[in-house]
Parts: C-alpha cells; structure tokens; sequence
C-alpha cells in the first residue's frame, strides 16, 4: 500500500494520566518500501512523532481509537487522525467474530510471533527494567515485542482483506 502506516504504544499503565509512553513503534509501508521506526522514551515528543509519520496518509492500529490514540493525544497533544485517515483493526476483527487483544486474534488467525512470552503487564516491567537497572536485553525485548505488534498488524490487515 502506498503511504501507509501501522502504530502501537507500549506504556507503563493504562491511563494517560498517570502513566507514561515509553516506545512508540510505527511500521511505514510506501509501495515495496517499509520501515519499523521506533520512538523511545526521551525521544518520544510531538515533533519526532510527526516527523515519524512523515507523508502517511492511512494508519492502521489495533483498539487504537480507544487506547493508543488518546494516549497520544493526552501525552502529546496530537490528534494522529487530523493528519491521516486511521482504522482500527479490533473493529473489523469483531465483524468476523474474532474477539480478543492482538495476541488473541493473532492465535485465532494463526500469525505467528517471537515474542509468546511478553504481554502489555511484562512490556511494563521490561521497561523498568532498563530505566531503573541500565538492563539492555530488557530494551531490546521490549523493542522486539514491539516491533512484532506493528508488523503483526499488516500482516492482520492482509488476513481480514481490509
């Protein structure tokens, strides 16, 4: 697809409110370009973000209408859905009657990962980790997991013919 994008966040909790972004991975697809970027804790501001997302024009999340995007928004004042058109793929997935987070659907739909052993609760911890230990293959999984989730979901788009 032509300027296109695939974004998930992990954080460390579920309100924007108390809690903070700490990777934000974008998988761009131009024509037979990609590329995973990934915004990371002090690196992650409004101007990299939109630098990120460059020329993207349809981005593609996973219940990110009710959770990354307004993380986003509230964290940095950014409404991802002013600069491109955005589809969450939760929404088509409960059309076909797959229900679940991403790592569900993935099971249901048979898309592999690396990364079994990792969800949001152990991404939280792998952070800590590395800020309050220096702890590097922390990161590093942490990144991988990340990194899974956003190519994971063109690979969903492709599976639901979206």
């Amino acid at each position: 697809m032509k300027n296109c994008a695939y974004l998930d966040i992990e954080t460390t909790g579920l309100s924007p409110f108390h809690s903070d972004l700490t990777v934000i991975g974008i998988y761009k697809e131009n024509g037979n370009d990609s590329l995973v970027m990934q915004l990371v804790g002090d690196d992650i501001s409004a101007g990299s973000l939109i630098t990120a997302m460059g020329s993207v024009t349809k981005l593609y999340t996973y219940n990110g209408s009710r959770f990354d995007l307004p993380f986003i928004k509230a964290k940095l004042n950014i409404d991802l859905t002013e600069c491109c058109n955005h589809e969450d793929l939760m929404y088509a997935c409960w059309k076909r009657n797959l229900r679940g987070g991403l790592k569900s659907v993935e099971r249901q739909l048979g898309i592999t990962r690396e990364s079994t052993d990792i969800d949001g609760w152990i991404a939280v911890q792998l952070w800590w980790d590395y800020v309050n230990n220096g702890d590097r293959e922390a990161l590093a999984a942490l990144l991988k997991y990340n990194e899974e989730d956003v190519v994971n979901l063109r690979v969903l788009r492709e599976r639901l013919g979206v």
